[in-house]
């Protein structure tokens, strides 16, 4: 008997939390257009790259819509969208203004993708796809991370964690997502999280294909050892063979998880100048190519260190 009213018990408060989110989802999607977004679940540290930023158009028919650090892109096509990234499942509103401030819908996207299963870019993960119905593409590695809320993954495991979201499609390197008419080649580049995935296209400017780069992260977190690192004892061959990947790609237009990775402000400050730029301040295949050289800097100073 004791047993059976624990199990009640138990049951009981995992309906009532479940009521509870299903109460403050249904609060937080209430909130009219341009209302201003909280921070709730957001951690203390992240709070400053999660401020509103104007959305946007890149190039062609791809389109920012994420804060002032956290990127998310939406990529457009005549048969529904792509999401990559999700964000922090408190911006979700602003997410749903920006893309209509575009004129575009939310309920438009049909696949959900991510850079890496990190918790500022995939808390929203399960929010979105409850909302759009998208199905949710991830690497390998990164889809019991994202399925199992941030269990599992090597730096954060039991610091973060968020609401586990089922994925529907799981890919290994070189697959290739596509949807009316635009392919997305997806790259395994691990190192900053077992599955970071480094994704490709190619778009139309001025009469030319230009190929774009969606790059995830290269940074070695805070306290993470490079060397004797238990939880992820390939963390150093996985780097090295990232930055090999990195150094391959043909890059003409260079976007990345955080907008500080390519000048974001910076950027769209000159697009947006009048008269306007004579080229798209996002080909920018230099500073992709610096910023690649600059991280396994960094990467080599730290291994150089621990050593």
């Amino acid at each position: 008997m004791i047993g059976d009213a624990t199990a009640y018990t138990s049951a009981l408060m995992g309906q009532l939390r479940n009521r509870a989110r299903h109460l403050w989802l249904a609060a937080l999607l209430a909130l009219p257009a341009g209302c201003a977004v909280g921070q709730a679940g957001v951690p203390r540290h992240m709070q400053p790259w999660n401020q509103e930023f104007p959305p946007f158009t890149v190039i062609d028919n791809i389109h920012y819509v994420g804060s002032s650090d956290i990127a998310i892109f939406l990529i457009t096509t005549p048969a529904g969208h792509i999401l990559l990234d999700s964000g922090f499942e408190a911006s979700v509103p602003r997410l749903r203004d920006n893309i209509a401030k575009l004129g575009f819908r939310m309920e438009d996207i049909k696949i959900l993708l991510a850079s890496h299963a990190h918790i500022d870019h995939v808390q929203a993960h399960a929010l979105v796809r409850q909302l759009t119905g998208a199905r949710v593409v991830v690497a390998r590695p990164d889809a019991p991370v994202v399925e199992g809320g941030g269990r599992g993954e090597p730096v954060y495991d039991g610091v973060y964690s968020w609401t586990p979201c089922p994925v529907d499609r799981i890919i290994d390197d070189g697959a290739k997502v596509s949807l009316g008419g635009v392919t997305m080649t997806a790259h395994l580049t691990p190192g900053h999280t077992r599955g970071a995935t480094t994704w490709t296209m190619v778009v139309h400017d001025g009469g030319r294909d230009l190929n774009v780069v969606f790059f995830p992260s290269a940074n070695v977190n805070d306290g993470v050892h490079l060397i004797g690192n238990q939880r992820y004892p390939e963390i150093v061959p996985d780097f090295e063979r990232s930055f090999a990947v990195w150094k391959a790609l043909p890059c003409d237009v260079f976007l990345g998880a955080h907008s500080h990775f390519f000048h974001l402000s910076d950027k769209v400050e000159r697009l947006q100048s009048q008269p306007p730029p004579a080229k798209n301040p996002f080909i920018d295949p230099d500073g992709y190519r610096h910023a690649i050289a600059d991280a396994e800097k960094r990467f080599r100073r730290q291994l150089d260190w621990e050593r």
